[in-house]
């Protein structure tokens, strides 16, 4: 399950990296090539929603619940491990 999951993780990793590369940015046009703004909003303005944003968005939701499936399937597997469990405490400590 943790290499299914570890898969598919990836896979939203590339396309999540690949979808942010592809969209333009906020102060694109020709105005924010010479450092003004297009609008008096605090941001810039505000565009429609295309695919590109609806794809971040989807990308986004499942990379969070993918890393929580991972951190919890690796947490179950590895409960009860000390990194202290293979040495011996014959030996007493010397002062």
């Amino acid at each position: 399950m943790v290499v299914l999951l570890t898969i598919v993780h990836v896979i939203v990793c590339l396309v999540l990296i690949g979808v942010i590369l592809l969209q333009q940015g906020a102060s694109s046009d020709l105005a924010g090539a010479f450092g003004g703004q297009g609008s008096q909003t605090a941001f810039g303005p505000r565009s429609a929603s295309n695919l590109l944003t609806k794809v971040t968005a989807w990308a986004a939701v499942i990379f969070r619940l993918t890393s929580i499936g991972l951190t919890v399937l690796v947490a179950r597997e590895t409960t009860g491990h000390s990194v202290l469990q293979g040495i011996s405490s014959s030996t007493p400590a010397k002062k």
